[in-house]
């Protein structure tokens, strides 16, 4: 299929897409990637009557570490994130989960921010953004916001993100001595994920984050347990999470791989932090 016909604005400025989403609202949406959304475009599920390509505005091309964050600007792409000489240091979770995002054909292109507002539920960044309690940075010709990534995912495919917002920016908390593990099952090697888990390990507990079993990615906090006390927590969350079946797997498939993935997960985090 061909996408429906619309037209195209390449923002030279960061005011300048902000003026045309202000204008358009619903009708424009903002180009930067695109590995997600041309798919979108071709199968007519989205139909903007505007698209604002971003990827020309140089101050979003900035990718920096300060103030106990690494802050990814919304054209920095997937690619250069991955071969940043501080990503192992700044964010190894990140550094962990980015080689199962796509393909290296796909990372040249698509962009980290780009992902996040996508927000497919299987997809890394998404799941590793709410793991970290990470932020993303929302700006619009009214005003800019920080929102919380647990306040900012509320759906399948959904956020909080107004019509007449960008993603500016998303920014991850660098670690503070946290063990850090990722792993998960997909059908190929860059698939989006059938279960994917993310865990740190610290003195305070464990936080464990799960993306493609809900219809959002989903972090939570357990105690530092062992044995039958872990494999249960890890029962009850496998159950909260609402596992549905698809044509990819059973509900009862996920719930199994939220237990066997989420220790497998937790236990390498463990071994990474000693």
């Amino acid at each position: 299929m061909k996408p429906a016909a619309f037209d195209y604005v390449r923002a030279e400025s960061v005011a300048e897409a902000l003026a045309v989403l202000g204008q358009e609202g619903s009708d424009a949406r903002i180009l930067a990637g695109g590995m997600s959304f041309m798919a979108m475009l071709n199968m007519r599920l989205a139909r903007p009557k505007v698209l604002v390509d971003i990827m020309r505005v140089e101050p979003l091309a900035r990718l920096e570490v300060g103030k106990g964050a690494l802050k990814i600007g919304a054209g920095v792409r997937q690619a250069r994130l991955l071969a940043f000489d501080g990503l192992e240091s700044g964010a190894p979770l990140i550094a962990k989960a980015l080689p199962f995002t796509g393909h290296a054909q796909t990372r040249s292109r698509g962009t980290v921010c780009g992902s996040i507002a996508h927000a497919d539920p299987s997809a890394e960044l998404p799941l590793c953004l709410v793991t970290l309690r990470g932020h993303v940075h929302l700006k619009s010709a009214r005003a800019g916001r920080k929102v919380a990534a647990e306040d900012f995912f509320t759906g399948m495919m959904a956020t909080a993100k107004a019509d007449d917002e960008m993603i500016e920016a998303v920014s991850f908390p660098t670690p503070k001595g946290e063990g850090t593990a990722f792993r998960e099952i997909a059908r190929r090697h860059g698939d989006f994920a059938i279960v994917a888990c993310a865990a740190l390990v610290s003195d305070n507990g464990i936080r464990l984050g799960v993306g493609g079993v809900a219809d959002m990615p989903v972090a939570r906090d357990i105690p530092l347990l062992d044995g039958s006390a872990l494999d249960d927590a890890l029962n009850a969350l496998a159950w909260e999470l609402d596992a549905r079946d698809d044509v990819h797997a059973s509900a009862r498939y996920r719930r199994e791989l939220v237990r066997r993935i989420g220790r497998s997960t937790i236990e390498e985090a463990k071994r990474c932090r000693a």
